[in-house]
């Protein structure tokens, strides 16, 4: 059997609203409360179950999410409708703008409890 990553747990300051955030923005389902955890299936069958937590206990990470020209025209156009400030860059050096890495489009945004997210039509190095 490979290795394949099954879910991983993101916390967040409220479970429902995190998993609400990105599942809008990509265009997903926000699964069935299970437990602590909010689930949002990606299409590669990898969960993210949000769990909330203290606020002050969250440490940022960053998540990357590939997508098509067409889901990322369709997010893009909701970060923009909503005024979530967004990046070319992950140092926040570039903000209004996007980038064009490898060829296809990139951009860097906040998710409500302080993630780093990222959406890209084409994979590093593609």
């Amino acid at each position: 059997m490979s290795v394949e990553l099954n879910h991983t747990i993101i916390h967040s300051r409220d479970n429902r609203e995190s998993a609400a955030f990105l599942a809008d923005l990509l265009g997903l389902e926000v699964g069935e409360e299970w437990g602590p955890f909010v689930p949002v299936v990606l299409a590669n069958g990898v969960t993210l179950d949000f769990a909330t937590i203290p606020e002050e206990s969250i440490t940022p990470q960053h998540y990357a999410f590939l997508i098509s020209e067409a889901e990322f025209d369709a997010a893009f156009g909701r970060i923009q409708e909503l005024g979530i400030a967004y990046y070319a860059d992950p140092h926040l050096k570039f903000p209004g703008e996007i980038n064009h890495n490898d060829g296809g489009r990139g951009v860097y945004f906040p998710d409500p409890s302080g993630h780093g997210l990222e959406i890209i039509t084409r994979p590093y190095g593609g």
